[in-house]
């Protein structure tokens, strides 16, 4: 890993979650362990109801008051996260120390106040700031975001800016609580694609001003492949493969990594149909026995059905949980377009 990134700013070790649902137990997240580094850009991808948002959730304490932290630690500052159980205790960190930025600004913003004067509640909470200077800092977060004639624009409301713009206003509330790690939750989703790239622009700019580090959390592989220092894919509650952003797109080793890359329109060959995956995910209500992805896997091996796989190391920096990597399993062949990807970063200057 870039030397940068060696300071640890999160650790998640072996976290269960649970939700009760109508008198029946739903595991949505499986003992994930993952560590966060600070001042890099995370990357948590995979598909809708992975556990995505909720594994993220628990950081901050908004999970529903059905769901809870059923075994686990999260350790963040000497703390571990994953014993707190009061408002106050999450007071200390939400905002303050970890801030989200959630998909839909219109549900994130309050229609019958100012758009100026939200932030601004924000600066006075969370930065001590009052008066005139609160209101300057509130312009300058505003120019920061992108948004132009910003002393305008702080006397709208969300309704009168579009939808970029009411997305560059919850961005510019969630930087100005000052958080150390900032969580990004499906932040492009509602956008054009043009926008979409702005967006992820803005936000790596604003990564660089206020030291942040960041959490992407997302369905499509190709929208964080310019700005994630390190991917971490997901499925049924679990992280199945974790590497640096290369390590990930172009020597992926878990067979569901490899479906996620196959389905991506922009890697698809003219002429031949799209790859989509087949089946459906595992019902979480139900214990999942071996590895979640076999019964929707074509090179699943007999163990996947009977045993969890562990992780295996493919790099200091990349591991996969896949019986693949076994040294006794039998050498298995990726799809041709891992193939290609694979010979391509081969050739590429930095590796020849």
């Amino acid at each position: 890993m870039n030397n940068r990134y060696t300071e640890k700013i999160l650790e998640a070790k072996d976290v269960v979650v649970k939700f009760n649902l109508r008198g029946r137990t739903l595991t949505a997240i499986r003992g994930i362990s993952l560590d966060l580094y600070k001042g890099e850009s995370l990357a948590i991808v995979g598909e809708s109801g992975s556990g995505k948002s909720v594994f993220t959730k628990t950081f901050m304490g908004l999970l529903d008051a059905n769901g809870r932290v059923d075994s686990g630690s999260i350790l963040y500052k000497g703390n571990d996260l994953a014993k707190y159980t009061t408002e106050k205790e999450w007071l200390t960190i939400r905002g303050k120390e970890i801030a989200m930025v959630f998909q839909d600004p219109m549900t994130s913003l309050n229609p019958l106040k100012t758009v100026g004067k939200q932030i601004r509640e924000t600066v006075e909470l969370h930065q001590g700031l009052k008066g005139a200077e609160a209101k300057a800092k509130t312009i300058e977060i505003l120019n920061d975001v992108g948004i132009t004639m910003p002393e305008i624009r702080y006397k709208q409301y969300p309704h009168e800016f579009s939808g970029g713009m009411r997305q560059r206003a919850v961005i510019a509330i969630a930087v100005a609580c000052n958080p150390n790690i900032l969580i990004c939750d499906e932040p492009t989703t509602a956008l054009d694609v043009t926008i979409q790239a702005q967006i992820l622009k803005l936000l790596h700019k604003l990564q660089e001003k206020y030291s942040l580090t960041i959490i992407y959390i997302t369905h499509d592989l190709g929208v964080v492949a310019n700005v994630a220092d390190r991917i971490a894919v997901m499925y049924a509650g679990d992280i199945i493969e974790v590497g640096l952003c290369e390590e990930v797109f172009y020597n992926a080793k878990h067979p569901y990594t490899w479906a996620l890359l196959s389905s991506l329109p922009q890697l698809g060959v003219k002429g031949e149909p799209l790859y989509s995956i087949k089946g459906t995910p595992p019902n979480l209500f139900h214990e999942i026995h071996g590895d979640a992805f076999a019964p929707r896997n074509p090179y699943a091996l007999e163990v996947d059905f009977e045993v969890r796989p562990p992780y295996f190391e493919v790099s200091p920096t990349h591991k996969a949980k896949t019986w693949l990597l076994d040294p006794r399993a039998p050498k298995v062949e990726p799809p041709k377009l891992i193939v290609r990807m694979l010979e391509k970063w081969k050739e590429a200057p930095e590796h020849v």
